[in-house]
């Protein structure tokens, strides 16, 4: 019966499946997503393809909050062979990213300099999960809720989760992984 179910809600896009379930659906490509800039924008993750990405819930009022200046270190370091970043912000922990889109895109690019995309704000757990972290979740071992601010997710070319990180293994703990994946050294 749930076969049958999860058949007559499937919808095939782009030669990938995404699966409806009531409400919720999970893209079973990390190409397929389309999460929202900071104007409502959509950015197709299709402009991805064949290059290795970290996706990183982030937040302004963390203890956390310092790894910005890694991840722009990381990124200026690896943009050169393909590599970037997407940062979403969220404030399920603790009420620690309580600004507007606009107020976070400003304090992360006067106070730390960031110039990878940082996405509109979302939320990564619960009922109103964005599709985005339905589908990192769905896609590694550890399958539960994000535990805190900047847990990082590193993506391989294909589009693959190959790492989650928890927030305490910081942007540069990951830069032998992602040589890597980038082929180099």
């Amino acid at each position: 019966m749930l076969r049958t179910s999860l058949l007559r809600n499937t919808a095939v896009r782009h030669n990938h499946m995404i699966l409806k379930i009531g409400t919720r659906s999970i893209a079973t490509s990390f190409y397929d997503l389309k999460p929202l800039d900071k104007d409502g924008r959509e950015v197709p993750f299709s402009e991805f393809k064949n290059k290795p990405v970290m996706v990183v819930n982030v937040a302004s009022k963390c203890g956390f909050t310092k790894q910005y200046t890694d991840l722009q270190k990381l990124y200026d370091e690896y943009k050169k062979y393909g590599f970037n970043i997407i940062g979403f912000p969220c404030n399920q922990f603790k009420n620690q990213e309580p600004g507007s889109d606009e107020e976070i895109a400003h304090f992360v690019n006067t106070k730390y300099g960031i110039t990878f995309p940082i996405l509109k704000k979302i939320d990564v757990n619960g009922e109103k999960t964005d599709d985005v972290y339905k589908f990192l979740q769905s896609k590694t071992q550890d399958q539960g809720d994000i535990k805190w601010n900047f847990e990082k997710f590193l993506i391989d070319k294909k589009g693959n989760v190959v790492t989650r990180a928890e927030s305490k293994i910081t942007p540069s703990d990951l830069e032998p992984k992602l040589k890597q994946l980038l082929e180099i050294e």
